[in-house]
């Protein structure tokens, strides 16, 4: 009855994640099967690279390439993090550098760790 459920406990809610696609793993490899180049939304103004995955467990995801410059064209292996590119809607994965067939930032200075060591 109502009054039952009243006394209990609400169920707690479950949060939702926002990297669905990697299914719970903190990283995915996949397959670069297209590389192209997205405009952000306003107010800002670059041209973003963006690759089309095919992930290990067969689904498809555009993922951003993070910092200057890459080594990367189709059949490149590369792995995949969770993590949006904040103005390029509908991305919401990111390729990690320095990481099998992606190489890092060279001459980089700043924030290393993330753009992959020389």
């Amino acid at each position: 009855t109502l009054n039952q459920a009243a006394r209990r406990k609400p169920r707690p809610k479950r949060n939702k994640t926002k990297s669905p696609l990697l299914e719970g793993c903190p990283q995915r490899k996949g397959v670069v099967s297209d590389i192209f180049i997205a405009k952000p939304k306003k107010p800002n103004s670059a041209k973003r690279k963006v690759a089309r995955v095919k992930l290990t467990t067969g689904k498809t995801i555009q993922a951003y390439i993070p910092g200057e410059g890459h080594n990367l064209q189709d059949h490149s292996v590369v792995l995949v993090r969770g993590g949006r590119a904040q103005d390029l809607p509908g991305v919401r994965y990111k390729l990690v550098r320095g990481t099998l067939d992606f190489g890092g930032v060279p001459n980089r200075m700043t924030a290393r760790s993330r753009y992959g060591g020389e």
